[in-house]
């Protein structure tokens, strides 16, 4: 299991665009893969869950992931934070 924390840079925070790219990058992994903020855990995989999240800019969560691809599942992870989900 890894666990880690990122940072929402993109000012908008994470609404209906970064969300479904965040999911479309993370569902071939066959980890299972969480956010936390504020005591709630969702699945990653999940764009309902990650939207009623209320990840607004500045925000930072906890990402969990366990399983065969979790170092790259983290990897792919910050890579979409960094990038701002191409927002910027």
């Amino acid at each position: 299991m890894i666990e880690t924390t990122v940072k929402v840079q993109n000012r908008a925070g994470i609404h209906a665009r970064p969300s479904a790219i965040l999911v479309k990058a993370i569902m071939p992994f066959k980890s299972d893969i969480y956010f936390e903020k504020d005591d709630e855990r969702i699945n990653a995989k999940s764009i309902m869950g990650l939207l009623t999240l209320g990840a607004s800019y500045g925000s930072e969560l906890k990402v969990i992931a366990e399983g065969p691809d979790e170092a790259d599942a983290i990897a792919t992870i910050k890579k979409c934070f960094d990038s701002k989900f191409e927002e910027e």
